[in-house]
Formats: structure tokens, sequence, C-alpha cells
């Protein structure tokens, strides 16, 4: 066992112990379960690495405006005079 994940799970079981009213005698239940929370947390940390990440329905394209307003902004832009 890392120390890493060994001091992750030592410090899951404390929080585990405090949530349930700090009982006497239940620690290696609490140690248990902890043991398991870090574990599944582990694997669902590698699987979503796996994971490639999707985009949002329509983040990658902007859409265009509407053809309403593309008329209006060219009507609203001054035309450039001729040069003679």
């Amino acid at each position: 066992m890392t120390d890493d994940r060994q001091e992750r799970i030592r410090n899951r079981a404390h929080q585990i112990w405090l949530q349930e009213g700090q009982p006497a005698g239940h620690h290696e239940r609490h140690w248990h379960q902890a043991a398991a929370d870090v574990d599944q947390e582990d694997a669902a940390g590698k699987s979503a690495a796996k994971k490639p990440i999707k985009k949002a329905a329509g983040a990658s394209k902007a859409k265009a405006a509407p053809k309403e307003a593309k008329a209006a902004t060219k009507a609203s832009k001054p035309k450039k005079a001729a040069a003679k």
C-alpha cells in the first residue's frame, strides 16, 4: 500500500468516524469502508482519464445569424463613394 493511498484511507476513515458521531469500537469497519471509497475514487478517475472528452452539442461551431439580421446589418452600413 502506498503512503499516499494509506493517508487518503486514514483521512476518509476519520471523516466517516466524525459523521457517525465518533463511536468507539468501529475503527475496522470505518477503515474498510474508507478503503472501498478510495478504491472507487481511483477506479472512477482511471476510467474518466481513458475516455475522450465529448464536446457539448453545438459548442464546436458558431451558428450563423438569421438572414433578417444580416440584411439589416448590410443596410445600416454606409456605402463607399466610387472614386471618380
